[in-house]
């Protein structure tokens, strides 16, 4: 069993159950938002869904990423939060029915992580310049990697990486869409490859979401997203009137993405191989949308603007539509990532 480690630090963050219990009612019984103060101390930001702060717990690691998404993660009993300045994840245990969060270990990568991702019993890192894969279970986290791909230009534009049935799914902002093959047991077993049929006027793939077999992943600056499965793009679909969606989370029947420099978010219909646009703005904003998340009804949004970032949570509807139930105002604008965890027991 893989040794746990508290540093004080962590310790004194357990009186958050005390938070928690003091916090609204709604609050004790909603989800968890989660984010990353992404400084040079890097933290992890526990918001309950009116926007109200219930913790900061240090990471013991530092931030400085940009440029990407999924840089927090959860399982059902863990949460791993980049660093990349100081090229590690930071793994927090979920205590107390899932309402508490411990630092349980700092785990080095190969490089300096971007983004992360649960699935397959594994934790998958992506780097700069490569992805590896991490064996994870209720035991924790494996510090060493049982797998590792180079990226196909490792250059630092990497963005995003997700999980898919068989194979990981990668996007480098220097347009490159990447699968890599896994083993029968979760570990990264392939080389990067480049998928099929992407655009010919790709340019800068960044965010994306999967299920099951399918990926929705971003063209960015083509102000275009794309449905890649069986390593081959199948469909490409405008996003219209806004401009360069850049993250983007599914729900149900619908995928969300958040558009930067337009500051807003925009619904899409998704079934087979289509994505339609349902609605061009379900959402608006004061800066820039840097990740966004979904879960069980909910939804969270970080935004950047003139050296302050915040993060709204709505209520989502079964039509797709959003309901802004609070918002947390933070005092960097280098706040990164963004997950939604339920408060009232592991899932």
């Amino acid at each position: 069993m893989l040794q746990r480690t508290l540093t004080a630090a962590a310790t004194a963050v357990l009186l958050l159950g005390a938070a928690t219990a003091a916090s609204a009612e709604g609050a004790t019984h909603g989800p968890l938002v989660l984010t990353a103060s992404n400084a040079t101390t890097n933290e992890l930001v526990v918001l309950d869904a009116t926007g109200a702060i219930l913790g900061r717990i240090p990471t013991q690691g530092q931030g400085g990423v940009g440029g990407n998404a999924g840089g927090i993660a959860a399982s059902r009993d863990r949460v791993a939060v980049v660093n990349f300045g100081s090229a590690n994840v930071s793994i927090f245990q979920r205590d107390d029915g899932g309402r508490l969060f411990r630092l349980e270990r700092v785990v080095q990568t190969l490089g300096s992580p971007v983004s992360v991702a649960f699935g397959n019993d594994h934790l998958y890192v992506l780097t700069g310049t490569g992805v590896e894969s991490h064996r994870a279970g209720p035991w924790g986290v494996t510090p060493a990697a049982d797998g590792h791909a180079q990226l196909l230009h490792a250059d630092g534009s990497a963005a995003q990486v997700g999980v898919l049935r068989h194979e990981l799914i990668l996007s480098e902002k220097s347009n490159a869409i990447e699968g890599v093959r896994l083993s029968g047991d979760g570990a990264i077993a392939g080389a990067a490859t480049l998928v099929a049929n992407i655009p010919a006027n790709v340019n800068a793939p960044f965010g994306l979401a999967t299920r099951g077999d399918d990926a929705y992943v971003t063209i960015a600056h083509a102000d275009e997203i794309s449905l890649v499965r069986n390593d081959t793009v199948l469909a490409v679909t405008p996003s219209v009137t806004q401009h360069a969606p850049c993250w983007v989370a599914l729900g149900g029947p619908f995928l969300f993405s958040a558009n930067s420099p337009s500051k807003s978010v925009s619904r899409y219909a998704v079934y087979g191989q289509k994505i339609v646009q349902d609605a061009a703005v379900v959402a608006q904003f004061t800066g820039n949308p840097t990740d966004i998340a979904y879960r069980d009804g909910f939804a969270a949004v970080v935004d950047a603007a003139a050296g302050a970032s915040r993060v709204s949570v709505f209520k989502v509807d079964e039509d797709g539509n959003f309901t802004l139930q609070g918002v947390a105002a933070l005092a960097s604008a280098a706040t990164n990532g963004v997950a939604i965890v339920d408060a009232d027991a592991w899932r």
